[in-house]
């Protein structure tokens, strides 16, 4: 018998210029303008691997040899008038900028409505949507659930992002209509970071910090009562980890202990805004895409429990488990239960983002991997991985 698998974080995009086409018309010529002056700073570091992005035979037959039947697909390349990757890359202000990078966004979105459209049973794909104006927002959110996407992507916002956080009242008109159009929020961590400025340390200090400028959105949502507002809403972390969420609740239910007792008068009165323990939001509205999971991350994945947790392996990133996908799921999963592994690998992706299993029996028959497989500890690390799946206990 065979476990059906969703990877519910892989990433594809368009290269640059194959975006183009997905252009309005009217932006092609300012498009052509930046592309001719524009310097790839990605380019030869993963130009070796940059057709994994896009080509959709050599993609498939990658995540075949994984044993991955479906995919929740984020972005990745660099959109048309961006700076960096759509994932890593700073949202601009709003301004000129805005509103040349809203077009990119836009020209993904479509180019991803295409991609997902050639095998709709395995590809469930995420557009992007920015914050900086809300009537923007409100037309790609309809925009998305036309086209017949389940789910979007919101950046995490930056403390120097130019909007307000997520906790601001002013994003009380998404949440309605998110609710209204049942669309999945997925945010993946990476764009949350402040700017660095341009010193050496800087790349470090974005990859020490950007876990936690992407965690604090949970109490942030949870905390000023979104979730008691909008209690149908569905909120997804993308690829930051489990076992932080554990301590994270603890201290959410602390403080609200303490504010709902008068224990510290200035945390103000919690009972309206916020009746049930912050912990039960998190258990009626939130979802963890745990990308390559380790053993010990595994432990806690059943702590906070496994109706919460997704599975992902980051295809293509070189951070994630490809090509040792099978191996990593020795590794962290061995000891588990069938029935919970079910849950993680298949079943939570499927009532999140409105995948339908029935198409990806007969592929995951065909690819596995098998639970016999997955029982069977692993007994060498592969030559070469990185990904920390194999690094960390």
């Amino acid at each position: 018998m065979s476990y059906t698998v969703i990877s519910a974080d892989c990433h594809a995009g368009a290269s640059i210029d194959g975006y183009r086409e997905y252009l309005d018309p009217a932006w092609r010529k300012a498009f052509d303008e930046w592309r001719g002056r524009f310097d790839n700073p990605s380019f030869k570091k993963a130009s070796e691997h940059r057709e994994r992005n896009w080509d959709s035979d050599r993609r498939n037959n990658d995540l075949d040899g994984e044993g991955i039947a479906a995919e929740v697909v984020l972005p990745n390349t660099i959109t048309p008038f961006m700076s960096g990757n759509s994932i890593t890359g700073r949202v601009p202000y709003l301004g000129d900028d805005y509103e040349y990078c809203l077009r990119g966004i836009r020209a993904h979105n479509r180019w991803l409505k295409d991609f997902c459209s050639t095998h709709p049973e395995r590809r469930c794909g995420v557009p992007m949507v920015y914050l900086h104006d809300l009537d923007d927002t409100v037309e790609d959110l309809h925009w998305i659930a036309e086209n017949g996407f389940s789910s979007f992507l919101i950046p995490p916002v930056p403390p120097d992002g130019g909007v307000p956080g997520l906790y601001d009242p002013v994003y009380d008109r998404i949440w309605e209509v998110t609710q209204d159009l049942d669309l999945t929020i997925t945010q993946h961590a990476g764009t949350g970071t402040p700017d660095y400025g341009d010193v050496p340390a800087a790349p470090i200090m974005f990859l020490m910090e950007a876990a936690y400028f992407s965690h604090r959105h949970l109490a942030h949502l949870i905390l000023s009562g979104v979730f008691e507002r909008f209690p149908k809403l569905r909120y997804v972390m993308t690829e930051q980890d489990v076992s932080w969420v554990i301590k994270e609740l603890e201290y959410m239910n602390e403080y609200h202990l303490w504010a709902t007792s008068g224990v510290i008068p200035q945390l103000g009165n919690f009972e309206e805004m916020l009746p049930q323990q912050p912990s039960d939001y998190f258990h009626q509205n939130v979802w963890l895409a745990a990308s390559f999971p380790t053993p010990s991350e595994g432990d806690a994945m059943q702590q906070v429990g496994i109706d919460r947790i997704l599975w992902g392996n980051d295809y293509p990133h070189r951070e994630g488990t490809y090509p040792y996908t099978r191996e990593h799921l020795q590794r962290s999963f061995h000891k588990w239960e069938e029935a919970d592994l079910k849950k993680i690998f298949c079943v939570n992706a499927s009532q999140v983002y409105k995948i339908d299993l029935e198409p990806l029996k007969p592929i995951s028959k065909a690819i596995g991997p098998t639970v016999e497989e997955i029982a069977t500890p692993l007994t060498q690390i592969p030559e070469g991985a990185m990904s920390i799946a194999f690094l960390r206990p």
